[in-house]
């Protein structure tokens, strides 16, 4: 495990060894199971490139009206717990009593990316997001704290943990494309994230 700041970003490589890796897409499965993965639509009337889904008391979601969290998934139900073997990412890195009160589960298939954004629709911008990497390996592409300019970029693998807070938690961040079937680790390919924030 080694520790990368990269633009205000800790990325710590290989924080969750493979058994670990294991045990969190089984806690997946149930979350997945309640809540089914779903692509959302965007402002401008197209559908994103990644299916995702949420578990806490909120969940992020997307449609014609805009970018926002709700409370039931789309099917009408309420989103399932955040599971203990996430939350305990959370402690460990952050530190903080108060937990995240959404995790937002994102999948990249083949040919998925996420374009440059920023994480703003939380009420408070001190508490940080962290960012859990599961699956193929993605080019993450890191910005600043306005549209343009020069960005950088790394490959996330599977594993990689992201810890946004600070100076650089409104910093434009985003996905590029992904290393199709280049973990072992989702039978049938594919990128899993996990992001963990703090809405309230």
């Amino acid at each position: 495990m080694s520790l990368l700041r990269v633009r205000g970003f800790d990325v710590h490589k290989g924080y969750l060894e493979p058994a670990r890796q294991a045990a969190l897409i089984e806690a997946l499965r149930g979350v997945l199971k309640a809540a089914p993965l779903f692509s959302p639509k965007v402002p401008g009337g197209g559908r994103m490139s990644v299916r995702m889904t949420s578990a806490g008391q909120f969940g992020w979601y997307s449609d014609t009206s805009g970018y926002r969290y709700a409370e039931q998934h789309p099917s009408g139900r309420g989103w399932p717990a955040i599971p203990d073997e996430v939350l305990s990412i959370w402690r460990a890195l952050t530190g903080l009593e108060r937990l995240p009160e959404c995790c937002l589960l994102n999948y990249y298939g083949e040919g998925a990316r996420m374009g440059l954004h920023q994480d703003k629709d939380e009420a408070d911008f001190s508490f940080p997001v962290v960012s859990i990497s599961l699956g193929d390996d993605g080019l993450f592409r890191i910005g600043s704290q306005t549209r343009g300019g020069k960005t950088e970029s790394l490959w996330l693998n599977s594993g990689d943990v992201v810890v946004m807070g600070g100076g650089a938690r409104l910093t434009y961040h985003g996905v590029d494309r992904i290393r199709f079937k280049s973990s072992r680790l989702l039978p049938k390919g594919g990128r899993i994230n996990l992001t963990l924030r703090v809405v309230t």
